[in-house]
């Protein structure tokens, strides 16, 4: 497995349910009014597929139909604390948790959260972690220590163009002619 050095950019992807609820009660309150799926969806810059779910929900069910059921999906293994922990463990890098390479791979993650919480992760799913904590993955560059940009820039500009094919003569015809003489 390659190593992947971790970028976090500080923007979360999480979805704000109070305000979403805000909204589908807003909706509610116009459907009581007497406005039309098509019309609400226009007032509140939504698609009218989701004007119309709401406005089925309401009818069945009232404003409390258009309540918040909070996130989907199954709840973290991880609490608050233990995922600020880990992030924290993550940007003090990987030699500080006594590896060689300064770079994090997936079952160092996974290992790492052991260690530190005790909550065992598939290395195939960590990458669901970092992404909601707003890690991102970053390649290293790989450059060879010994390298001498002052003479790759020399060979670039001098060597190589005395190297490169020059067009033949004028007066040589060309092998790719496709015109009968």
């Amino acid at each position: 497995m390659h190593g992947v050095t971790l970028y976090r950019s500080g923007m979360s992807k999480t979805r704000n349910h109070a305000d979403m609820e805000k909204r589908r009660k807003k909706a509610g309150k116009l459907f009581a009014k007497g406005h039309s799926a098509p019309e609400v969806a226009r007032r509140l810059g939504v698609a009218r597929q989701v004007a119309y779910r709401w406005q089925n929900a309401w009818a069945q069910g009232g404003t409390a139909a258009l309540a918040s059921k909070g996130p989907a999906g199954r709840k973290s293994k991880l609490t608050a604390a233990q995922t600020h922990q880990v992030t924290q463990a993550l940007l003090a890098g990987p030699a500080a948790h006594g590896y060689k390479t300064d770079l994090w791979t997936l079952p160092r993650v996974a290992a790492l959260i052991e260690d530190l919480t005790g909550v065992d992760y598939h290395p195939g799913h960590v990458w669901r972690l970092l992404g909601a904590s707003g890690f991102s993955c970053q390649r290293p560059e790989r450059r060879a220590v010994e390298r001498n940009e002052k003479a790759i820039r020399r060979w670039k500009r001098v060597d190589w163009p005395a190297l490169k094919k020059r067009p033949a003569s004028s007066a040589a015809p060309s092998s790719l002619l496709t015109k009968a003489a």
